[in-house]
C-alpha cells in the first residue's frame, strides 16, 4: 500500500529540484505530482504532472459497499414476507442493484468533490506555493523525507493513503 506524503515550495524552479532530489533518491517518476494555482498549472507545469485527483473512485467504494448491505437487508427482509413471494436468488438480485445505485450515486458526489490535498492547502496553493506530492511505500518516502527537505522542499502535515494504490 502507498503512502501520499506532500511538500511546498515556493515556485516552480524550487519544485523542480524537490523534484529531482526524489526521484534520484529512488521515487518512480509516476508517483511524483504537482499541484499549483490554476494560472501556475496552465502555464508551466506539464499535465503528466498535475495532480488532478477526485474523490470519484473511493466514493464509488465506500458506495457499493453500503448499497450492498441495505439492498442485502431490503432482500433479506422481503424474503422473510412470505406473501411477497422473494426467493434467496431475489435477495441476490436486490443485493446488486443497491451496489450498484450506491456506487452510481456515490461516485456521481464524489467527482464533484475536488482531491483532499487541495482541498487542505487550498490556502498555500492560491498564495503561489507549488506542492509535490510524492507517493509510495512508507518506509521509502520516510527514507527519502531527509533529501527532499535538503532540496528545499518542507513537508507539510498530510499522510494519507494513495488513491493509486
Amino acid at each position: 500500500m502507498k503512502t501520499r506524503h506532500v511538500y511546498t515550495t515556493p515556485d516552480l524552479p524550487a519544485a523542480q529540484k524537490v523534484m529531482a532530489a526524489a526521484r534520484s533518491a529512488g521515487v518512480a517518476d509516476d508517483d511524483i505530482l504537482l499541484v499549483a494555482r490554476s494560472d501556475i498549472e496552465l502555464d508551466a507545469v506539464p499535465d503528466d504532472r498535475k495532480e488532478a485527483d477526485s474523490d470519484m473512485l473511493p466514493a464509488a467504494a465506500r458506495g457499493a459497499g453500503m448499497g450492498a448491505g441495505a439492498g442485502l437487508l431490503a432482500g433479506l427482509v422481503a424474503v422473510a414476507i412470505p406473501p411477497l413471494g422473494v426467493t434467496l436468488a431475489g435477495a441476490a438480485a436486490t443485493t446488486i442493484a443497491g451496489a450498484a445505485i450506491g456506487s452510481w450515486s456515490a461516485a456521481l458526489m464524489g467527482s464533484s468533490l475536488p482531491d483532499p490535498v487541495r482541498q487542505r492547502f487550498e490556502e498555500r496553493i492560491e498564495a503561489g506555493e507549488i506542492l509535490i506530492v510524492v507517493d509510495g511505500p512508507a518506509a521509502e518516502l520516510e527514507r527519502v523525507d531527509p533529501q527532499i527537505a535538503a532540496a528545499g522542499g518542507a513537508r507539510l502535515p498530510f499522510e494519507a493513503p494513495s488513491a493509486a494504490s
